[in-house]
């Protein structure tokens, strides 16, 4: 293993994205904070080192009042906010972000979202630039800095905040997307560039992408995996599972499942089409053990790891060795393959990772 850090981040559905069949909706895995309270402390008590917590406008609970409710529940685990820059003042969130984080005892992370205001839509050049300064303004209050920001989108001479976080720095900024507009806005102020599932080549083409751009603007960026997984204790076991998630799924259910989603005409959901187009027609692998099946019944994040714990962690693996150091894994349902994994995959990833 080479040096180079490994974070294992779960996923809690906040967003009403839970299912034991995919597409059929089931009243006891909706969004509720008991609901979610068990997939975070599952998380915790399993070792994972962080916990996505998801935002949609339209749909589940929010994340920040789900987060302040959580906090003093978790034990070790960090919380990865996401905050949709369209629905908050900047000087709010930088104070809600430092109190979150004294909560937390410092165990803060923020996964910001290139949101529109909700009921309005800004073209997408125009929606990344606010983007940026959203996070530029968010890393000079939280680092503890006076503000004199002049932008396209806001006007704002501030003195920072006098709550501060554990650490007296801005908690790092995790941030995604596939578009030109999008890598640049990456590139310009975020610290851990998120992607959604591809191929191993297809992960190195962008992590490079990412590096020049990044560069170019005089900065590093760290790199994080958005992806599924299905493991079972051996192969065949895991492809059923995969099959069986599936298995209540008419493709008229899941086009309108897709078309309905916010981001549906995205960079990145187009890509995720691609992948499942370009994979096997007859079970939906685009390369080893990585299933794109998921995408049928989704939008967004459309694909899975899908094999034995010794395949899912040559996988991760293979996807480390290419640069990725985050990974923020989910499965269906989500408290159920948070156990599996962590009983079968993670202590081997921590013995890998002691090792290295």
């Amino acid at each position: 293993m080479s040096s180079r850090a490994l974070e294992i981040a779960w996923f809690s559905a906040l967003c009403d994205d839970d299912f034991e069949f995919l597409g059929q909706p089931d009243p006891s895995l909706q969004s509720s904070f008991d609901h979610c309270r068990t997939i975070a402390q599952t998380a915790d008590k399993l070792g994972y080192d962080n916990l996505l917590l998801p935002s949609g406008y339209q749909l589940g609970i929010d994340g920040v009042a789900f987060a302040s409710g959580i906090a003093p529940l978790l034990k070790q685990i960090k919380l990865l906010l996401a905050i949709r820059c369209g629905e908050f003042w900047p000087p709010q969130i930088a104070r809600q972000v430092a109190t979150l984080d004294q909560m937390l005892g410092g165990r803060l992370t923020i996964n910001i979202i290139s949101s529109d205001l909700p009921g309005e839509s800004l073209a997408a050049g125009p929606r990344y630039d606010r983007t940026v300064e959203v996070m530029n303004i968010l890393k000079t209050l939280l680092n503890g800095l006076p503000l004199d920001h002049q932008g396209e989108f806001y006007k704002l001479k501030l003195d920072p905040p006098r709550i501060r976080t554990v650490s007296g720095l801005c908690p790092p900024l995790y941030f995604g997307g596939l578009s030109t507009e999008a890598r640049e806005a990456a590139a310009k102020a975020a610290d851990v560039y998120l992607m959604w599932p591809d191929t191993l080549d297809g992960v190195a083409g962008i992590i490079k992408d990412l590096r020049e751009r990044a560069a170019n603007h005089g900065r590093t960026l760290r790199f994080g995996y958005r992806v599924h997984v299905v493991v079972r204790e051996t192969e065949a076991e895991a492809r059923t599972a995969a099959d069986r998630l599936l298995s209540r799924l008419d493709p008229e259910t899941g086009a309108a499942i897709r078309a309905k989603s916010l981001d549906s005409q995205s960079y990145g959901v187009r890509r995720q089409a691609e992948l499942r187009d370009a994979a096997s027609q007859q079970d939906g692998y685009i390369e080893d053990n990585l299933w794109t099946g998921i995408g049928r019944a989704r939008s967004g994040c459309g694909a899975a790891i899908v094999g034995d714990p010794d395949q899912v962690l040559a996988k991760l693996k293979a996807y480390h060795s290419l640069g990725l150091e985050a990974f923020i894994l989910s499965g269906y349902p989500h408290a159920a393959e948070c156990d599996l994994f962590g009983r079968h995959v993670l202590p081997a990833l921590r013995r890998w990772q002691a090792a290295g």
